[in-house]
């Protein structure tokens, strides 16, 4: 479905003398040193991030009718608006970083005719997942190629790195569904508090997971047909977006309990785009700490944050150039005439 190369170690050793060699004591800068070497692997040395772009990708969910988030399904299509007008914290958090902003209407309840808004709709939400698929293969395959197309549009505009967010009423509890499928744990162990619902609430959303889980069961083996039987529309193309990134050998940036739902699932499909990918912080979301470990993933921030959008993959980009900062321009021992092996520490 998808040709991803392998991810190139042929020159990992000349990539870590020159990590190594810069002034510094050897591992000091921690996990921008592992960073760095992951993005010199994908993108080369010297290290260029050109025109980093982030998706956020917004559907609607039919589960959210049946009362798992505190706010009804209409802050979707909201929040969109407030996303395209500029005044949501991923826009905030976009100009600050440099990041450049993209809102796509993957499926939203209500059409919105707004400038800048990427028409890329399955349909108007998805079905309930507790009572039946909620969407066809067909969709899903669909939403793979629309995604597909637009990676290769910014790829083609000189992207090279690509962060994704989300926006959709009810997406935490068919990323919960798909966490706990994919994953094979309890529910209880997927499933948080979104929006900060109440116990009962918590209680309601778990067992309508539970209940999506035990009608679909015979399709949970199979990653397309786990799509089409849990995913949100938005989850189904940042699934394929990822996947699309991988391919063209673009740096995948990963923001929090959604998009790793959906990085799961890309991995699934085709292991190899897990070496594209860089997870931008730890959600405060219940369950995102063991989607992490399942996908061997060390987070770059760990600010308490759950609010999605792709604010923690804005957050991170800073972090990510100053990876690529140090090793394309900090000076080496060697630069500065200094033998590192007869180097001796400061006397105090």
């Amino acid at each position: 479905m998808y040709q991803i190369d392998p991810i190139d170690h042929q020159h990992d050793e000349a990539i870590q003398h020159k990590i190594d060699n810069k002034t510094k004591p050897i591992g000091a800068l921690g996990e921008l040193e592992n960073l760095a070497m992951q993005l010199a692997q994908i993108l080369g040395d010297p290290i260029v991030i050109r025109r980093p772009k982030l998706l956020v990708f917004a559907g609607d969910h039919g589960i959210a009718a049946s009362g798992v988030s505190i706010v009804p399904s209409e802050v979707t299509t909201q929040m969109v608006v407030n996303f395209l007008e500029g005044g949501a914290a991923i826009n905030v958090f976009c100009r600050q970083s440099g990041f450049e902003m993209e809102v796509i209407d993957c499926g939203i309840a209500q059409q919105l005719d707004m400038p800048g808004l990427i028409d890329q709709r399955l349909g108007a939400g998805t079905n309930p997942i507790h009572r039946q698929a909620a969407m066809t293969i067909g969709a899903v395959k669909q939403g793979f190629a629309l995604a597909k197309s637009r990676v290769a549009h910014h790829h083609a505009q000189g992207t090279n790195l690509l962060g994704f967010g989300e926006m959709g009423i009810g997406n935490t509890s068919s990323a919960s569904a798909i966490m706990a499928a994919a994953l094979n744990i309890e529910v209880a162990d997927c499933v948080g508090r979104g929006t900060g619902i109440d116990a009962a609430t918590l209680k309601r959303k778990q067992h309508l997971i539970e209940e999506a889980l035990r009608i679909h069961e015979t399709s949970l083996a199979d990653p397309i047909e786990l799509l089409a039987a849990l995913g949100g529309f938005e989850i189904v193309q940042i699934t394929g977006a990822m996947l699309a990134a991988a391919e063209l050998k673009m740096v995948i940036v990963v923001d929090g309990f959604i998009t790793t739902a959906a990085a799961i699932m890309a991995v699934k499909i085709n292991p190899r785009c897990r070496d594209y990918m860089v997870f931008a912080h730890k959600s405060d979301e219940r369950g995102h700490m063991l989607m992490l470990e399942f996908l061997q993933a060390r987070p770059l921030l760990n600010l308490g944050m759950r609010l999605g959008e792709g604010t923690g993959a804005a957050m991170a980009l800073p972090v990510i150039e100053a990876a690529a900062g140090f090793y394309n321009e900090m000076a080496s021992f060697d630069d500065m005439g200094i033998d590192i092996d007869t180097k001796q520490p400061p006397i105090s």
